[in-house]
């Protein structure tokens, strides 16, 4: 039976190649959003697929049943505008580790994907839209968005905002070391491991218009100090 934390499998959603990675629970899903900073949008537009890759949020308390992801654009791209005439696809990946096998078909690697799909809806709620695009914002640097002055109505009406409901959602995830053939590790002479792969962020730079009294917020240097 399912339950609120699960996620609802359907003919779509349910995995059957590499099955035991699959991940089932809602937390593995909010794990995979939560970290990435970018996704990749498929839709089908005059009849050819087009995957576009762009940046997101989510808001697991949003007014769709799962929560909402939320994705934004031009009102000039045909990808956005249409998209709600039909499904779409989101993916996410998350890069862990590349896996260095002692033979070729075994080399892999770690990572961490969801892929939800569904029927996007057209947020024309002025006070969803704005909380949408502050959330995207706030996904590539957390807490940015209070830093900001507010839109302009020219901005928003330029702006396109699509609300996916995180109903129909798979997630799988490698973890590990390589999954050599006994005979190749009996063989030796091969090193095999796993490279851990991980963002690094450098020193910002200030653009050439900023006056130099402004110093960098700490929101902006808290990415660096994560590592």
């Amino acid at each position: 039976m399912s339950t609120e934390a699960d996620l609802s499998p359907t003919e779509r959603t349910t995995i059957r190649r590499g099955r035991v990675r699959a991940r089932t629970d809602r937390s593995d899903l909010a794990d995979v959003l939560a970290t990435a900073r970018l996704c990749h949008l498929g839709v089908v537009v005059d009849g050819s697929v087009r995957v576009l890759p762009t940046v997101f949020a989510v808001d697991h308390d949003g007014p769709d049943p799962g929560g909402t992801l939320y994705v934004h654009g031009s009102v000039a791209a045909r990808s956005l505008v249409d998209a709600p005439n039909g499904e779409i696809c989101v993916t996410v990946t998350v890069l862990d580790g590349l896996v260095l096998a002692r033979s070729a078909f075994h080399h892999s690697m770690n990572y961490r994907s969801a892929v939800v799909y569904g029927r996007p809806r057209l947020v024309v709620d002025d006070e969803e839209r704005v909380r949408a695009l502050a959330a995207i914002v706030d996904q590539v640097v957390d807490g940015r968005s209070e830093h900001l002055r507010a839109h302009t109505r020219k901005e928003l009406a330029a702006t396109v905002v699509l609300a996916l409901p995180l109903h129909e959602a798979s997630v799988k995830a490698r973890t590990g070391d390589p999954v050599d053939d006994e005979r190749d590790v009996d063989a030796g002479g091969v090193w095999a491991g796993v490279v851990p792969v991980r963002d690094d962020f450098a020193e910002p730079t200030r653009a050439a218009d900023v006056d130099v009294r402004i110093p960098v917020p700490e929101h902006v240097l808290a990415l660096v100090r994560q590592f």
